[in-house]
C-alpha cells in the first residue's frame, strides 16, 4: 500500500512536467500583451495552422492601473484581486478565447502572479482594472480577501523591508521584491486563496501555469497550493491529467537560490540558454558555434526535461530580470532569427517562442530609458487590437516574431523532426555548424565572416528538399525557397552567402518536393 501510494505521488509530480500539448505539437508562443478577442482569432487562423501548440498569456487578474508612467507593462505584475478584468478584457472574453482555442488544439499557459499583490506606495482607492477597491498601506484587499495577516513583513529582517541581499535566500523569499507586498505562503489561508484563483482558470480550461516569481517563494510553499489544484478539465483533456506547472526561477549561477530547489514542483526556466546562446552567436569573448556541439547538458544546463527554453523573454529583452546585453531580440533580428532556429533545430528543452511589441527605444549611459512603455494602446490605456499586414506579418505596433516566416516554419521543423536523436553533427572549428535530427531534419548556419561551401551527409532520405527558410513547399513540387538535392548517400552540396540576410538553411521530409 505504501509503495501504490508513493509511485502515485510521484506520478502526480511528474504529470507536471508534461506541457500537455498535443501530440506533434512541441511549442508554446508567448502572446505578450494581447487582448483576448486577438488570442482567439490568432488561435484559430495563424497557430493552429502552422503547428503551434499553445499560447502563454499575460496575468488575467485584476491589476492596479498605474498611470504616474503611463499604464507601463509591469503594471500586470501588481495584483489587487484574483478577478478575471484586465486591458486584455473580462472574464466573459477570457473564457471564450480559451474555448475557441482549445477547439483547435492550442492551449492556454496562465502566467500567474502570486508570490505578492501591489507595490506597498500604491495607495488606496478603486484604481484598478476592475475597480475593486484596495489599500497597500493597510494591506487590505477585501475583492480577495487579504488582510494585514497575510502578509510577509513580520518575517522580513532587514530595515527596509525590501530584499537587500541575494545570497541570503531568507531575504529573498521572506521580503519584499521592488516593494511588491510579499504574501505569507506559509499560511493554509493564502495557500487555498492561491488555489482556488488557479483552480477557476483550471476548470475554465487552462492547460498550464507560468508561476511569476517562484525564486521568491519557497519551493515547500509552492508545493503545497501546487498540491491543492484540480485535475484539468475533462471536457478538453483526459481524466487525470494535471496541469503543467513551469517555475520562473532566474539562476544565472552565483547565488543563493539555485533552479534545482523546484524540480519537485515541475519545470524551471532556464535563463542560462538565452544568456549563453547569445554570447555565443554575437561571437563575443571568443565563443564560437562550433562549441555548441555538447549544448545543453554540457553547458552546466539543467535536465533537458526539467527545462523551458527562450531566446528571449518579456523582462530580459528589455534588460530586466535575468537580462543582459548579451540577449538576442527582435532589434537583431538577422541574428535573432539564427538563435531561434537553433533552439528549435535543437533537442533540448521546451521551447516557447517571444512575441513582442515595439515601444521607443532611447538610451542614457547604456541603459534604455523607456523599456518601461506599455503595450501599443489608446489615450485611454485600452489595448490596440493587433493588425494582419497582407504579407502576415502585425502592425499596430506589434511585432510577432512568431508569424515571421523563419520562425514560423522552424516551429514546424521541430514539430516534424520531434523524439528524433542528435546526429551528423559538423562545423569548420568556427562559426560554420550543421547537425541533423535522425533521418528527418537537417540545419546549416554560416555566422562567419565568409562563405560556407561544404558537402555535408544529412542522414535525409534521397531528394530534392525546399530549404524552408529562404521560401516554402507550396503544393506538392512548388518551393519559393532554395532547392536542395540530397544524394542517395544522403550527402547535400551547400553554399551559405555570409551577407545573406538570413545566413541558415533548414530542410525536412515534410519540405521534400
Amino acid at each position: 500500500m505504501w509503495i501504490l501510494i508513493l509511485l502515485a505521488g510521484l506520478e502526480l509530480c511528474w504529470a507536471q512536467y508534461n506541457p500537455n500539448t498535443l501530440p506533434g505539437r512541441t511549442s508554446i508562443v508567448h502572446l505578450f500583451e494581447w487582448r483576448w478577442n486577438d488570442i482567439a482569432l490568432e488561435c484559430e487562423r495563424y497557430l493552429a495552422p502552422h503547428g503551434f501548440g499553445g499560447v502563454q498569456i499575460s496575468p488575467p487578474n485584476e491589476n492596479l492601473v498605474v498611470t504616474t508612467r503611463w499604464r507601463p507593462w509591469w503594471e500586470r505584475y501588481q495584483p489587487v484581486s484574483y478577478k478575471l478584468c484586465t486591458r486584455s478584457g473580462n472574464e466573459t472574453e477570457f473564457k471564450d478565447m480559451v474555448n475557441r482555442c482549445n477547439k483547435v488544439g492550442v492551449y492556454i499557459y496562465v502566467d500567474t502572479v502570486v508570490n505578492h499583490m501591489c507595490g506597498a506606495a500604491a495607495g488606496s482607492g478603486h484604481h484598478s482594472t476592475c475597480g475593486s477597491y484596495f489599500d497597500s498601506h493597510k494591506h487590505d484587499f477585501p475583492a480577495v480577501p487579504y488582510s494585514g495577516w497575510d502578509f510577509n513583513d513580520w518575517k522580513c529582517r532587514t530595515a527596509s523591508g525590501e530584499i537587500e541581499n541575494y545570497n541570503d535566500p531568507d531575504q529573498v523569499r521572506n521580503c519584499r521584491l521592488v516593494s511588491l507586498l510579499d504574501l505569507a505562503l506559509e499560511k493554509d489561508y493564502v495557500r487555498s486563496k492561491v488555489a482556488e484563483y488557479m483552480n477557476h482558470l483550471i476548470d475554465i480550461g487552462v492547460a498550464g501555469f507560468r508561476i511569476d516569481a517562484a525564486k521568491h517563494m519557497w519551493p515547500g510553499d509552492m508545493k503545497a497550493f501546487l498540491d491543492k489544484l484540480k485535475h484539468l478539465n475533462t471536457k478538453w483533456f483526459a481524466e487525470g491529467t494535471r496541469p503543467f506547472i513551469f517555475q520562473e526561477v532566474i539562476d544565472q549561477g552565483g547565488e543563493a537560490i539555485s533552479s534545482s530547489e523546484y524540480f519537485g514542483n515541475g519545470r524551471v526556466t532556464e535563463f542560462k540558454y538565452g544568456a549563453k546562446l547569445g554570447t555565443v552567436i554575437r561571437k563575443w569573448h571568443g565563443e564560437k558555434m562550433s562549441y555548441l556541439k555538447n549544448w545543453g547538458e554540457g553547458w552546466s544546463f539543467m535536465p533537458s526535461d526539467k527545462a523551458v527554453v527562450f531566446v528571449d523573454n518579456h523582462d530580459n529583452q528589455r534588460s530586466h530580470g535575468g537580462g543582459g546585453a548579451s540577449i538576442l531580440t527582435f532589434w537583431d533580428s538577422r541574428l535573432y532569427k539564427m538563435g531561434v532556429g537553433f533552439m528549435l533545430a535543437h533537442p533540448y528543452g521546451f521551447t516557447r517562442i517571444m512575441s513582442s511589441f515595439s515601444w521607443p527605444r532611447y538610451f542614457e549611459n547604456g541603459e534604455d530609458i523607456n523599456s518601461w512603455v506599455g503595450p501599443p494602446s489608446y489615450e485611454d490605456g485600452s489595448i490596440k487590437s493587433v493588425t494582419i499586414n497582407p504579407d502576415t506579418t502585425c502592425g499596430n505596433g506589434w511585432i510577432c516574431e512568431h508569424r515571421w516566416r523563419q520562425i514560423r516554419n522552424m516551429v514546424i521543423f521541430r514539430n516534424v523532426v520531434d523524439g528524433q536523436p542528435f546526429t551528423n553533427w559538423w562545423d569548420n572549428n568556427s562559426n560554420q555548424v550543421a547537425f541533423g535530427r535522425g533521418n528527418q531534419g537537417f540545419i546549416v548556419f554560416n555566422n562567419d565572416d565568409w562563405n560556407l561551401i561544404a558537402t555535408l551527409q544529412t542522414g535525409l532520405p534521397k531528394g530534392i528538399y525546399c530549404d524552408i527558410i529562404s521560401g516554402q513547399k507550396e503544393g506538392n513540387n512548388t518551393c519559393t525557397g532554395i532547392k536542395i538535392q540530397v544524394n542517395g548517400n544522403g550527402t547535400a552540396d551547400f553554399n551559405i552567402s555570409n551577407f545573406a540576410e538570413d545566413p541558415f538553411v533548414a530542410i525536412h521530409v515534410k519540405a521534400k518536393l
